[in-house]
């Protein structure tokens, strides 16, 4: 691929912030894998690879284009306001599908569908589909995020076990991952450049196999530090990000609201929760949170740690990356955003409506992880599926300790124009055994979409102390 100024890391561009990510080097650490990417591979990066180590080309009949990055932020002729909470508009209103894969043909493309796919089709052969658009590999990230990702490439190891890094912040530590190192891939999922702040009020749709709807309701707030315009660049370490999350429905849980801390290496510190009680009107650190604990307002079909399909510690598992592969994947979901899209019309019987879904044909990692013997979970196996341009999980299916398949979510992903990255949307999580599903993250009839990058939150907004300023 002939090398272009989109793809091109330029420290000589780098913003001022970035200073201390120039000249910083990292402490000291015992890594469990000391190869890093080769001078050879880490000079492909912006050349056969983009700057966070998708492969460029196409594929060999076209069904996937070739990486353009001709877009960052707001694309031409897009009408778009950042940072106020517009809701997605889509760049490609004029795409129509290409076919659609249905309950009746999807023999015909199963080897690029994921057994929980799969696992639709045979449950929903009359309702369930999936329209497969023309594939658009059309916006890239800011060139100090390409930077970050070099140099990570050049310096990041795992360490502790896989459960931290060394590296710096602001961009993924692994855009050349070593197959036989999968927490490097993991930890790319868990630390891609996105949002810094991020507040929503988020709509969570309980939906029971026979179509009833049981609603809950989220005030969410977060801070991702280690994108931070303060952090990016810095070594890899300390708080990961804040959250406070406030219930809103269901009625009895209303006024309930939790905190959270998380940490960039868990082998050095533990996820806190801590939680207030309207009824007692007392702050109190839970115990334990995280892994297999239901999610509020969801009706046991999340766990915490299936947020964002793969979130929190890895320990309990044993990880194995199963390669790449072609798969159909939601891709540039802009149209189930938008605010013209009413829950009646998008949420049916055993899975949302397809006709505001658009599928692409991607090249995605597949990481797989194994329960570890001793160790409790509901899940005995999980199976994700990354998108190579986004390191992003779209796609996992969920195994009980039978090995028995319980679960298809996937997460309807958009580049948000205001913070030039991918944002996670509206996410579906399918219960193959009930035949209910839970639609979470839905802002469609929500006055404003997420905000994002337009707060100054600091950590002092997700302290015990905020919780108790809520009973006030």
């Amino acid at each position: 691929m002939k090398k272009s100024h989109l793809l091109t890391p330029s420290f000589l561009s780098a913003p001022s912030f970035l200073a201390p990510f120039l000249v910083t080097s990292l402490l000291g650490h015992s890594s469990i894998a000391a190869a890093k990417a080769s001078p050879e591979q880490i000079a492909q990066l912006g050349n056969e690879l983009t700057c966070v180590g998708a492969q460029a080309d196409g594929n060999a009949d076209g069904s996937i284009p070739p990486f353009s990055g001709k877009w960052q932020g707001v694309p031409e002729g897009v009408q778009f306001t950042p940072n106020v909470g517009q809701h997605p508009v889509d760049p490609y209103p004029q795409d129509q599908a290409l076919f659609t894969i249905t309950g009746q043909n999807w023999q015909q493309y199963q080897g690029k569908l994921t057994e929980g796919q799969k696992a639709m089709f045979k449950r929903y052969p009359k309702t369930f589909s999936m329209p497969i658009y023309p594939g658009r590999r059309d916006f890239r990230y800011p060139d100090f995020v390409c930077d970050i990702a070099r140099k990570n490439a050049q310096e990041a190891e795992l360490i502790d076990q896989g459960m931290g890094f060394t590296g710096y912040k602001g961009a993924i530590p692994f855009p050349i991952p070593d197959a036989s190192q999968p927490l490097q891939v993991l930890q790319n999922h868990n630390f891609p450049y996105r949002a810094y702040t991020y507040h929503t009020v988020r709509d969570i749709a309980d939906v029971n196999s026979k179509g009833y709807i049981t609603w809950g309701r989220q005030n969410y707030r977060g801070l991702n530090v280690t994108n931070d315009p303060q952090e990016i660049g810095k070594p890899m370490e300390g708080v990961m990000a804040y959250s406070l999350t406030a219930t809103e429905l269901p009625a009895r849980s209303k006024g309930s609201a939790t905190v959270t801390s998380e940490p960039v290496n868990f082998a050095e510190a533990n996820r806190l929760a801590w939680n207030y009680n309207p009824g007692t009107r007392r702050v109190r650190q839970l115990p334990e949170y995280g892994f297999d604990t239901p999610l509020s307002g969801t009706a046991g079909k999340l766990t915490i740690d299936s947020d964002r399909l793969m979130n929190g510690s890895p320990e309990r598992y044993d990880w194995v990356v199963q390669g790449k592969k072609e798969i159909y994947i939601p891709a540039n979901a802009y149209r189930v955003h938008s605010s013209e899209v009413k829950y009646d019309d998008l949420l049916k019987l055993g899975h949302a409506n397809p006709d505001y879904m658009r599928y692409e044909l991607r090249r995605v990692w597949v990481l797989e992880a194994k329960l570890k013997e001793g160790y409790r979970h509901r899940y005995g196996k999980r199976v994700m599926y990354l998108d190579e341009d986004t390191w992003h999980g779209v796609i996992a299916d969920y195994y009980d300790t039978r090995d028995t398949l319980v679960q298809h979510a996937f997460i309807n992903y958009f580049y948000a124009f205001d913070m030039s990255a991918w944002q996670a949307g509206s996410s579906f999580y399918h219960d193959l055994t009930s035949g209910g599903y839970v639609g979470y993250n839905l802002f469609q009839e929500q006055e404003k979409a997420p905000i994002l990058n337009k707060y100054q939150y600091t950590k002092d907004n997700f302290s015990p102390a905020a919780l108790r300023r809520l009973s006030h």
